[in-house]
Protein backbone atom coordinates (compact mmCIF):
# COMPACT_ATOMS: atom_id res chain seq x y z
CA UNK A 1 0.00 0.00 0.00
CA UNK A 2 1.44 3.40 -0.91
CA UNK A 3 1.72 6.21 1.59
CA UNK A 4 -1.00 8.05 -0.34
CA UNK A 5 -3.52 5.33 0.46
CA UNK A 6 -5.35 5.23 3.77
CA UNK A 7 -5.37 1.94 5.67
CA UNK A 8 -8.02 3.04 8.17
CA UNK A 9 -11.22 1.02 7.98
CA UNK A 10 -14.48 2.49 9.24
CA UNK A 11 -17.18 0.28 10.68
CA UNK A 12 -20.68 1.21 11.75
CA UNK A 13 -20.17 -1.00 14.81
CA UNK A 14 -17.16 0.74 16.32
CA UNK A 15 -14.10 2.94 16.00
CA UNK A 16 -11.93 2.92 12.88
CA UNK A 17 -9.21 0.29 12.65
CA UNK A 18 -5.69 0.97 11.39
CA UNK A 19 -3.43 -1.64 9.83
CA UNK A 20 0.18 -0.71 9.22
CA UNK A 21 1.90 -1.39 5.91
CA UNK A 22 3.82 -4.64 5.63
CA UNK A 23 7.58 -4.63 6.10
CA UNK A 24 9.82 -5.39 3.11
CA UNK A 25 10.32 -9.16 2.66
CA UNK A 26 14.10 -8.80 3.00
CA UNK A 27 13.67 -7.03 6.35
CA UNK A 28 11.37 -9.79 7.60
CA UNK A 29 13.87 -12.45 6.48
CA UNK A 30 16.77 -10.64 8.16
CA UNK A 31 14.83 -10.35 11.41
CA UNK A 32 13.88 -14.03 11.33
CA UNK A 33 17.54 -14.95 10.82
CA UNK A 34 18.68 -12.66 13.65
CA UNK A 35 16.05 -14.14 15.95
CA UNK A 36 17.33 -17.65 15.16
CA UNK A 37 20.84 -16.72 16.28
CA UNK A 38 19.43 -14.74 19.17
CA UNK A 39 22.27 -12.25 19.33
CA UNK A 40 21.70 -8.65 20.24
CA UNK A 41 24.33 -7.51 17.72
CA UNK A 42 22.51 -9.21 14.84
CA UNK A 43 19.24 -7.61 15.91
CA UNK A 44 20.96 -4.23 16.15
CA UNK A 45 22.24 -4.72 12.60
CA UNK A 46 18.70 -5.36 11.30
CA UNK A 47 17.42 -2.31 13.18
CA UNK A 48 20.22 -0.13 11.79
CA UNK A 49 19.52 -1.29 8.24
CA UNK A 50 15.74 -0.75 8.56
CA UNK A 51 15.30 1.92 11.27
CA UNK A 52 11.53 2.17 10.64
CA UNK A 53 11.03 -1.58 11.23
CA UNK A 54 8.99 -1.59 14.44
CA UNK A 55 9.31 -5.27 15.23
CA UNK A 56 13.09 -4.98 14.95
CA UNK A 57 13.04 -2.28 17.66
CA UNK A 58 10.75 -4.40 19.83
CA UNK A 59 12.92 -7.50 19.45
CA UNK A 60 16.05 -5.47 20.13
CA UNK A 61 14.32 -4.29 23.30
CA UNK A 62 13.71 -7.92 24.23
CA UNK A 63 17.50 -8.45 24.03
CA UNK A 64 18.56 -5.28 25.83
CA UNK A 65 21.39 -5.70 28.32
CA UNK A 66 19.53 -4.08 31.20
CA UNK A 67 16.21 -2.46 32.06
CA UNK A 68 17.28 1.00 30.92
CA UNK A 69 18.53 -0.21 27.54
CA UNK A 70 15.33 -2.22 27.03
CA UNK A 71 13.26 0.84 27.95
CA UNK A 72 15.14 2.97 25.40
CA UNK A 73 14.68 0.51 22.52
CA UNK A 74 11.00 -0.01 23.25
CA UNK A 75 10.44 3.73 23.52
CA UNK A 76 12.05 4.29 20.11
CA UNK A 77 9.88 1.55 18.60
CA UNK A 78 6.79 3.07 20.20
CA UNK A 79 7.48 6.59 18.92
CA UNK A 80 8.41 5.39 15.44
CA UNK A 81 5.20 3.37 15.56
CA UNK A 82 3.12 6.45 16.35
CA UNK A 83 4.70 8.12 13.31
CA UNK A 84 3.86 5.14 11.10
CA UNK A 85 0.31 4.94 12.45
CA UNK A 86 -0.27 8.62 11.68
CA UNK A 87 1.15 8.13 8.19
CA UNK A 88 -1.34 5.26 7.78
CA UNK A 89 -4.28 7.52 8.62
CA UNK A 90 -4.62 6.92 12.36
CA UNK A 91 -5.83 10.09 14.08
CA UNK A 92 -5.14 9.29 17.71
CA UNK A 93 -8.02 6.93 18.35
CA UNK A 94 -9.36 3.70 17.00
CA UNK A 95 -8.22 0.13 16.93
CA UNK A 96 -4.73 -1.17 16.16
CA UNK A 97 -5.27 -4.88 16.71
CA UNK A 98 -2.82 -7.72 17.31
CA UNK A 99 -4.73 -9.98 14.91
CA UNK A 100 -3.06 -8.06 12.04
CA UNK A 101 0.56 -9.22 11.76
CA UNK A 102 1.56 -5.78 10.45
CA UNK A 103 0.59 -4.17 13.80
CA UNK A 104 2.46 -6.57 16.04
CA UNK A 105 5.80 -4.75 16.08
CA UNK A 106 4.14 -1.58 17.35
CA UNK A 107 2.11 -3.45 19.95
CA UNK A 108 5.19 -5.43 21.07
CA UNK A 109 7.12 -2.19 21.46
CA UNK A 110 4.29 -0.61 23.47
CA UNK A 111 3.95 -3.68 25.69
CA UNK A 112 7.72 -3.78 26.16
CA UNK A 113 7.65 -0.10 27.08
CA UNK A 114 4.95 -0.90 29.64
CA UNK A 115 7.00 -3.69 31.21
CA UNK A 116 10.31 -1.83 31.16
CA UNK A 117 8.73 1.35 32.55
CA UNK A 118 7.43 -0.73 35.43
CA UNK A 119 10.88 -2.29 35.91
CA UNK A 120 12.54 1.11 36.32
CA UNK A 121 9.84 2.47 38.62
CA UNK A 122 7.89 4.56 36.09
CA UNK A 123 4.57 3.26 37.39
CA UNK A 124 2.42 6.02 35.89
CA UNK A 125 3.91 5.41 32.43
CA UNK A 126 3.43 1.66 32.78
CA UNK A 127 -0.24 2.24 33.67
CA UNK A 128 -0.74 4.59 30.70
CA UNK A 129 0.80 2.03 28.36
CA UNK A 130 -1.42 -0.75 29.74
CA UNK A 131 -4.52 1.39 29.24
CA UNK A 132 -3.43 2.40 25.73
CA UNK A 133 -2.91 -1.26 24.77
CA UNK A 134 -6.47 -2.10 25.89
CA UNK A 135 -7.84 0.91 23.99
CA UNK A 136 -6.02 -0.11 20.82
CA UNK A 137 -7.05 -3.75 21.11
CA UNK A 138 -9.88 -4.53 23.57
CA UNK A 139 -8.81 -8.20 23.54
CA UNK A 140 -5.36 -7.32 24.90
CA UNK A 141 -3.26 -9.27 25.80
CA UNK A 142 -3.40 -11.87 23.04
CA UNK A 143 -3.25 -15.51 24.10
CA UNK A 144 0.26 -16.02 22.72
CA UNK A 145 1.66 -13.29 24.97
CA UNK A 146 0.06 -14.47 28.20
Amino acid sequence: MSSDEQSVNFSPSGPPETILDSEPPEALAALAEALETGTRDELAGVTARWPRFLDAWARLGDHGRDAVERYAYYRIGYHRGLDRLRASGWRGSGYVRWVHEENRGFLRALDGLRASASAIGETDEAERCALFLRQLDPGWPPDELQ
